[in-house]
């Protein structure tokens, strides 16, 4: 008769430590399952505003005035060469500070080019400044007022000239009238708080300096017809 022999079973301290061990991996498989539970629950539905309607960044106080320290972004014949400031860009325009026309880009971010590059949306007169008198064609005069009147300017040399104070039929008239311009050039002009603009074929205007919309389709031989 042989002993009968004990069952291969590790001590108790060892099994002890096995169980807890083994309880510990439980409890962290449940936390990182939580987790990722969690943040699941909390992450967007929706594509990020930034993504749906482009991000926005202000890069200072609407004052309009000019920063002659600040960056802007500067083009030379017509090609976008970086933001510098109005000095540097003057300078790799080859001219002085005010020989630059400085203005609203077609992203609507301030920028500024030599007169002979690219075609910008001149800044609105300061608010309070009284712009210059320009010295009226008679033969070009606007027709008698019908509707609200205001200030009809022009931008010319680098800055807003008043021409008369009428109606928009007849701002239009009085800036546009008889004038055509070559294709990727403008004219620009301002009938109060509205910027005009004359292009190839059409006079259009904007309320905010940069979104334009037609107001008339010019004629062949560059009449503006009467607005409506």
């Amino acid at each position: 008769m042989h002993p009968e022999t004990e069952p291969d079973h590790p001590p108790a301290p060892r099994r002890t430590g096995l169980v807890i061990a083994g309880a510990l991996l439980a409890l962290l498989a449940g936390a990182v399952i939580a987790w990722m539970l969690l943040r699941s629950g909390d992450a967007p539905t929706e594509a990020p505003p930034a993504s749906q309607a482009g991000l926005v960044i202000e890069s200072g106080p609407d004052d309009g005035r000019l920063d002659p320290a600040g960056p802007l972004r500067c083009f030379v014949a017509g090609q976008f060469v970086g933001e510098l400031s109005l000095a540097e860009c003057a300078q790799r325009n080859g001219v002085a500070t005010d020989a630059l026309d400085v203005g609203i880009d077609e992203t609507g971010a301030l920028a500024a080019a030599d007169q002979a590059g690219v075609v910008l949306t001149p800044l609105p007169p300061e608010e309070g400044a009284e712009p210059a008198p320009e010295e009226n064609d008679p033969t070009l005069a606007p027709p008698e007022a019908v509707g609200p009147v205001a200030a009809c300017l022009r931008h010319s040399g680098g800055q807003w000239r008043r021409l008369v104070d009428t109606d928009l039929n007849g701002c239009v008239q009085a800036l546009f009238a008889g004038r055509c311009e070559r294709p990727g050039q403008a004219t620009y002009g301002r009938f109060g708080q509205q910027t005009l603009r004359l292009v190839t074929g059409r006079v259009e205007i904007s309320s905010d300096n940069q979104t334009f919309r037609t107001l008339v389709t010019q004629a062949p031989n560059c009449s503006v017809p009467p607005l409506g």
